[in-house]
Order: structure tokens, then sequence, then C-alpha cells
């Protein structure tokens, strides 16, 4: 299948789950908070698609959490109905199965958002800033964490604004004061396998991975920097 028709199948598979659950949302003034991200993440990949295109791997892990993002905004995340639909199913709780005493689809998004998104920031890295070996698994797990830990900012900062019922649906931590560092150490996980199971591949596949994973990790520049590199561009300029 084409790179086109590959991209429209899963942009029209988005649009068909996003359409009908943009109407008659939990509460709407959540789906518009929830949604704001997902536009802009929308917007991007459209911008970018041409000029610096994702492998199709890439794009569908994107696509797998934006479905689940739009889910959780339509229903908020503290709300999803996912031990209903699997009792419906099963008949049988998915709650009581795994022990769980709260509604996790926030954490089950928290865990995807790592698991889903450190292979496209793999790519980005290893094509933009060119990195090698060790920093090429590494880095990915460190912007997913840090991200994580960006967002929870965000959401503490528009629940603080909005206030009320708004701010407490949008936060969702149903009353767990840990909640936040949950959720990063959840995306964390979720980075952590992601690249594991790259790593894992690329050892049987790559010829070169020890010598490049040994590379990434020696010294290449003796000399200081900080106050040594300071002065030595002063010197220069000053030498202009």
């Amino acid at each position: 299948m084409s790179r086109k028709i590959y991209l429209g199948t899963l942009a029209g598979l988005l649009a068909a789950l996003w359409v009908p659950l943009a109407f008659h949302p939990f509460d709407r003034s959540d789906w518009w908070l929830e949604n704001l991200l997902l536009f802009a993440g929308v917007a991007l990949l459209v911008a970018t698609h041409r000029v610096f295109p994702l492998s199709k791997i890439s794009y569908t892990t994107l696509f797998v959490f934006l479905c689940l993002h739009t889910i959780g905004a339509h229903y908020t995340y503290a709300e999803v109905p996912y031990d209903e639909a699997w009792r419906s199913l099963t008949g049988h709780s998915l709650n009581e199965a795994l022990g769980w005493e709260r509604n996790n689809f926030d954490r089950v998004v928290h865990f995807g958002y790592g698991l889903l998104l450190a292979y496209p920031i793999r790519e980005v890295f290893l094509r933009i800033v060119s990195v090698r070996g060790f920093w090429g698994y590494f880095l990915p797990l460190d912007l997913t964490l840090s991200t994580s830990a960006l967002y929870e900012l965000i959401e503490w900062g528009a629940a603080l604004v909005v206030g009320g019922d708004l701010g407490q649906a949008y936060l969702g931590t149903q009353g767990d004061e840990w909640d936040a560092h949950k959720d990063m150490a959840l995306a964390a996980l979720g980075a952590l396998i992601s690249m594991s199971i790259t790593a894992c591949i690329n050892i049987y596949l790559q010829r070169d991975f020890a010598h490049e994973w040994v590379d990434s990790l020696r010294i290449h520049g003796r000399e200081p920097l900080g106050e040594v590199a300071i002065k030595q561009m002063l010197q220069q300029k000053g030498s202009a």
C-alpha cells in the first residue's frame, strides 16, 4: 500500500471515530480542553507530512494514541466505560480481574503515551539531530518523561484557571494525591518498553550495533566547556 493511501486510511479512520464522539460528550467544556492538544498535534502532522514524512510505523502508533485520546475526551478520562463494555462482552469485570479500584483509562493512556510516542520521537532524533547508539534510545525516553511532566504542569495550571468541576474533570485525579507521579511513571515505563523492543530488534538486525553503542559513549572532546569555552570565544572575538 502506498504511503498516500495508507495515511489517507488512517486519517479516515480517525475521522470516523472523532466525528461521532464530538456529539454530546460527557462534558463539552472538558471536551474542548482535551481536544486543544489533539488539534495542535494533527495540525503539526498535516503541516509536516510532505517536508518531513514519518515512517508508517510512527504514523500508526500516533494514530492509535490519538484514537485513545479521542475516546477519553468524549467521556472524560475518569468516566470512560471500559469496564462496562468489557462486562457486556465477557460477563466479567475487567477491574475486578486486574484488581483495579478506580477507573484506570487515564493510566492506560499515559502508559500508551510512552509506549506509542517514543518511537516517533526516536525517528525525529535520528533524522534531525543525528543521534547514534545509546542516545538514540535514551533521549526518546528522556523527552517522553519530560513532556509527560510538562503536560502534568499544564493540566495543573489549566485546572487552577478554570476551577470548579471543570478543573476537577480535566485533572481526573479521582482523589489520588499521587496521580501525577503515577501518570509520569507509567509514561516512562511505556517509553522504556518501546525503546527496549526497538533495541532488541536492532541488536538482531544491525551488525554494528555494539560498535555504534560504544562509540556513542566515547569522549570526543578532551577540553572542558563552561568558563573555558567562554574564555576561548572571548579571545576569538577579541582577535577578530
